[in-house]
């Protein structure tokens, strides 16, 4: 079950916030395991749509890798 607060926190994120999280994370985090993390994906691929195109590749390339 996704808790009320990391719910909240996905939410709110930018897309970008979603996307340096999960470059970022360490491996096994538990934010990216189970419903959570269908949660997570779910918003962040919604987001990147409202973003466009354009700005996933600016925060892409802000963020680096």
């Amino acid at each position: 079950m996704i808790s009320k607060d990391m719910k909240d926190w996905i939410d709110g994120a930018s897309y970008e916030s979603l996307l340096s999280r999960w470059r970022n994370a360490p491996v096994g985090d538990p934010l990216f395991q189970g419903e959570t993390g269908k949660y997570y994906s779910d918003i962040m691929g919604k987001k990147r749509i409202e973003v466009g195109p354009g700005e996933a590749v600016r925060a892409s390339k802000a963020i680096g890798w």
